[in-house]
Order: C-alpha cells, then sequence, then structure tokens
C-alpha cells in the first residue's frame, strides 16, 4: 500500500486514525491503495480504493473512506466517520434470494463484531441489480451485482480493526474466505 503523506496541521485524531490505517494487517485478497479523498464532506477526509481480484477477473471493488471534523457531527455522533462502498458480481440465482439484503448487511456487522471495531451509528443499503442486455450489446451476458453502501462511527481513533472488518466484507461478498488457516489453500474459484 502507498499512502500520501497528511498536512501536519491536521487534528492528532484524524493523524493518530490514518496512521492506524497506514500500519493494519488486512486480508491479503484485498488489494489497497490511496485515492483522492472527497473534499467537501468533511474538513479532513482520506480515501482507499480495494480490489478483490482472481486471476484477472474483478470479483469485489470497493471504497473505504475517513472523514474527520473536529467539531464533530450531530448526524454522526462523533468527529470521524467511516463510509466505505463495496460492489461485487453474483449469480442470477443469488441475486433472486430474497434475503441477500440482510445477509449482505449481517456480513458487514459480523466483520465489525469479529475484529472488534468498536462502533456506532452504523447506517448503509444492500442494493441489488440484474441487467439484461439488449441491441447491439445483446451478445454480452445478463448479470447481476450486490452493492453495499454503509456508514458508521468509529469508537476510538485505531482504525485498523475497521479496515480489517471491511476487507473481510469484501471478500464476503466476492464468494471469498475472509480467512485461511494456515496452510489451507482455498478451492479454485468457479464463477
Amino acid at each position: 500500500m502507498s499512502y500520501a503523506a497528511e498536512p501536519d496541521e491536521s487534528p492528532e485524531p484524524f493523524r493518530r486514525a490514518v496512521a492506524s490505517l497506514r500500519e493494519a494487517e488486512h486480508n491479503s485478497q484485498v488489494t489497497l491503495r490511496e485515492v483522492p479523498s472527497p473534499g467537501r464532506l468533511a474538513p479532513y477526509s482520506f480515501a482507499l480504493s480495494a480490489e478483490v481480484l482472481h486471476g484477472d477477473d474483478d470479483l469485489a471493488s470497493g471504497r473505504f473512506v475517513v472523514l474527520h471534523n473536529p467539531d464533530g457531527n450531530d448526524g454522526w455522533e462523533g468527529s470521524s466517520r467511516i463510509v466505505a462502498f463495496v460492489q461485487a458480481d453474483v449469480d442470477e440465482e443469488m441475486a433472486a434470494d430474497p434475503l441477500l439484503g440482510q445477509v449482505g448487511w449481517s456480513w458487514l456487522l459480523d466483520a465489525l463484531d469479529a475484529h472488534g471495531a468498536r462502533h456506532r451509528a452504523t447506517g448503509g443499503t444492500v442494493t441489488r441489480t440484474s441487467s439484461s442486455r439488449f441491441g447491439a450489446m445483446a451478445e454480452q451476458p445478463d448479470s447481476s451485482e450486490i452493492e453495499l453502501r454503509c456508514s458508521w462511527t468509529p469508537d476510538d481513533d485505531d482504525l485498523a480493526p475497521h479496515l480489517a472488518a471491511f476487507c473481510d466484507v469484501m471478500c464476503s461478498m466476492a464468494g471469498l474466505p475472509t480467512t485461511q488457516p494456515p496452510g489451507v489453500l482455498p478451492l479454485p474459484l468457479t464463477r
């Protein structure tokens, strides 16, 4: 991972949060890189893009953004907010499952709990889409996707557990195991 240096004038809690992300260990199936962060949502922000690749296939993609306002924000219930987005292709049968939204949301809550990522004011949406192509695009196969858009307020400045949880959610949405015991190799993925 590579990160741009943060301005020296940023508040100490924000610098600690970014430093915890720089030092964070995460699922090796997820590739992270720094991207420009949104400038209008908060006085200070930091953003990572994320991908889960299998060969040339992009199984899942997303963003992990940290917003910080030293004056706080009533809607956030704090001065920092994590905003995350994950999108992944799913097969048609999974997209038709009426419980997919609830399962997608549980992946987030379970991952946050599993990593001890203490949080509050969690909110978001799980969306599924199915696309059929016509005309000049008719030769392309139909596709289905699941998309998770969510945000939450971390209880402290150590964001490493939050990033690890986010990476696990990406793997879950990509259909990959979130952890591998030492010496165990995953089965080949077929989609």
